[in-house]
């Protein structure tokens, strides 16, 4: 497992762009928008500006979509078409545990971003760390692993390579515009805010939000959160083919 690590995030930082993309697009984001978008830097009625907790969440999720809609599907199943995936069954290394690899080593560039942007928000704009720190830790990876089962069930349903980052943008876009990336959930219309609601990508990112802003998530956006996470879990492993 070890060794199969290695030679994975070897394989993993080849691929440079991706992965300056993946992490420098929401940093980018962040700073172009915080400097340029007065109303970003200025204090609303609760005192709270945007570039506290606002927009920090919403370019860790755009961060996070990107890896389980973009990178995961795209690796995967281009593994499969490979036959990478077919080789590994026949060896007493079994092609989950590359599953599993792939799954850290995303992870583990989800929380390098996420690391980034708080570094970036703090130093450019004086932005808050997240004030329930353990709240904040146990709703990104819980939110995470939803989104990167997400990632799991596109690279189950794509045929190849070439067409998983398609599947991956035509979920991702929605995602995103469910989760409040372009209009915020608190002024979305009620029948669009209770389609936000069981998105997954909307509870999460208010989740994320309140815990970054020092509030306790609510349950119920735990729970379509956990429930996300159970239901596309379970539909990656029934759906998953290894070639």
């Amino acid at each position: 497992m070890k060794k199969m690590l290695i030679v994975e995030t070897r394989l993993y930082l080849r691929d440079w762009p991706s992965l300056l993309f993946t992490i420098g697009l929401p940093v980018g984001l962040l700073l172009v928008l915080g400097l340029s978008i007065p109303v970003m830097t200025e204090a609303g009625t609760s005192g709270e500006r945007m570039v506290d907790a606002q927009l920090p969440s919403m370019m860790t999720l755009l961060a996070l979509l990107t890896l389980a809609c973009n990178i995961v599907p795209a690796v995967l199943t281009t593994y499969r078409e490979r036959g990478v995936l077919r080789r590994m069954s026949t060896t007493p290394v079994h092609p989950g545990r590359l599953l599993g690899v792939q799954l850290l080593i995303n992870l583990v560039v989800g929380v390098v971003s996420a690391a980034i942007l708080i570094g970036a928000g703090a130093v450019a704009f004086g932005s808050p760390l997240p004030r329930q720190p353990v709240a904040f830790v146990f709703v990104f990876l819980l939110g995470s692993a939803a989104l990167l089962a997400i990632g799991l069930v596109i690279a189950a349903l794509a045929p190849n390579g070439k067409t998983a980052p398609g599947i991956g943008a035509v979920v991702m876009f929605p995602l995103m515009f469910l989760g409040g990336m372009w209009v915020p959930r608190e002024i979305m219309p009620d029948a669009l805010r209770a389609v936000s609601d069981f998105s997954v990508a909307g509870p999460f990112a208010q989740a994320l939000k309140d815990a970054w802003a020092g509030q306790s998530p609510e349950l119920g956006h735990l729970a379509v959160v956990a429930a996300g996470l159970v239901i596309f879990g379970g539909l990656a492993v029934r759906l998953f083919r290894w070639e």
